[in-house]
């Protein structure tokens, strides 16, 4: 996390006697990135973190690609993902590389145990639902279209809220009926590369690590953990006394292990630092809009190691009297381009809709339909909002991407360039317009 915070129960100093009421020590973890020189939290548990048992592999992670010799634009159709598994066995990977993978899930059921990735940062993103996340540095509550950034390490447990039975968020949830999604919908990013996601380095100044004026978010904007009498921070017993066994399952090595711990595995009284999870709406996201079009890198919102991560926001459009509102045709020589589509108007795509995902390579320039260049001509502002996900390295499907793949969708631009036109002019089109990438 770029700034400092701390919670709970701490010493003056950090590595010095800290007490329990009965005496014995707290233990004290350093939490450390690369080495001890980025950033790091210290923690005090009840427990001392070592004390583990039962160690098993439960099942495999890595993902298996394939077309990975085909490079074709690609439209995944998530809508049909039907729920399964828990907020994290409910993970499906549809795309990925050796830098990032990125899926989406359905969850079908609750997750009755902790969960700690120790093989890479998660970046889950809530198309629908709301819930808590209970994680060792305290508890935060997430809701609909947030950025959920859990780094490295951090144990937790998430909770959907089950949605109502007499449907009243039927239009809010995209018109999913509660069979369909009894709890919500993820999009999923995972480092692969032992990276981390954190606000791009121009957002931030090299000194302080504060966020710069010309940022499009800022400290404000970020839900860090908290505690209250509802939600303590600790949830184990400060006499040291256990209760009953608590199962940890570890990803690592491209497998989920299972440990078990003797003691609530939230039992930490206190910390402080700059390594921890938080949550971001997106739409506290402040777009940045220019004379004429803006390219994608003014949407970006989060990076890691070869790859970025942006929010296409509701925005007003170019102010040029000329402009051509929607995307120049573009070769991004070095990225492929895979984006998740949230809500709005989708002028810009054929044949796209909520819970679509587009894939293009970087070997094939892009650009926006036939027709829609003329159409978005005059429009001032875009409803859109989707989240979209470069990278340095081609992004290659999995099996469960196949199944939802649309084949008509690499020649849905084989058609004349030309708007149609009515009356001797060009056909007039929404109030409002898409500028997808």
């Amino acid at each position: 996390m770029p700034y400092y915070t701390k919670l709970g129960n701490l010493p003056k100093k950090r590595h010095v006697q800290f007490r329990r009421p009965d005496g014995a020590l707290y233990s004290e973890e350093l939490f450390g990135t690369e080495g001890f020189v980025g950033p790091t939290s210290t923690l005090y548990h009840v427990h001392p973190p070592t004390q583990v048992s039962g160690w098993k592999a439960v099942y495999k992670t890595k993902p298996e690609y394939v077309e990975e010799d085909i490079m074709r634009m690609r439209h995944t159709m998530t809508q049909s993902i039907k729920p399964q598994g828990d907020p994290v066995t409910g993970r499906v990977v549809l795309f990925g590389n050796t830098d990032v993978e990125m899926g989406v899930c359905n969850p079908a059921e609750a997750m009755p145990y902790h969960f700690k990735n120790a093989q890479g940062d998660e970046c889950l993103f809530v198309h629908f639902g709301s819930g808590t996340v209970r994680t060792m540095f305290g508890t935060l509550k997430f809701r609909r279209k947030d950025y959920i950034v859990i780094p490295k390490g951090t144990i937790y447990q998430m909770e959907f809220d089950e949605r109502p039975d007499d449907r009243t968020d039927h239009d809010e949830f995209g018109g999913y009926p509660k069979a369909e999604m009894p709890y919500g919908k993820m999009v999923t990013f995972e480092t692969a590369n032992g990276s981390h996601i954190l606000p791009p380095p121009r957002y931030m100044s090299k000194q302080t690590a504060q966020f710069l004026e010309h940022a499009p978010y800022c400290e404000r904007d970020l839900e860090i953990p908290f505690e209250n009498d509802e939600h303590p921070m600790c949830l184990a017993k400060e006499d040291g006394s256990t209760d009953g066994e608590f199962e940890v399952r570890i990803k690592a090595r491209d497998t989920v292990h299972s440990y078990m711990y003797g003691y609530h595995p939230l039992d930490v009284v206190g910390w402080d630092g700059c390594y921890y999870p938080y949550t971001f709406n997106i739409d506290e996201f402040a777009p940045i809009t220019g004379k004429l079009h803006m390219p994608p890198p003014i949407h970006q919102t989060f990076e890691g190691h070869n790859f970025v991560i942006c929010s296409f926001c509701p925005r007003m459009l170019d102010f040029h009297p000329d402009a051509i509102p929607v995307p120049y045709n573009h070769s991004n020589i070095d990225s492929d381009e895979i984006l998740y589509y949230v809500e709005g108007n989708y002028k810009a795509r054929r044949g796209i809709s909520s819970g679509s995902i587009s894939l293009h390579p970087q070997g094939i320039p892009h650009g926006p339909h036939p027709g829609t260049v003329e159409a978005s001509l005059g429009k001032t502002y875009t409803d859109e909002l989707a989240v979209m996900c470069d990278t340095f390295r081609p992004m290659f499907p999995t099996k469960a991407a196949l199944h939802l793949d649309d084949p008509k969708y690499p020649d849905s631009w084989r058609e004349d360039h030309f708007a149609p036109l009515q009356n001797g002019k060009v056909k007039s089109g929404e109030e409002t317009v898409n500028t997808w990438d």
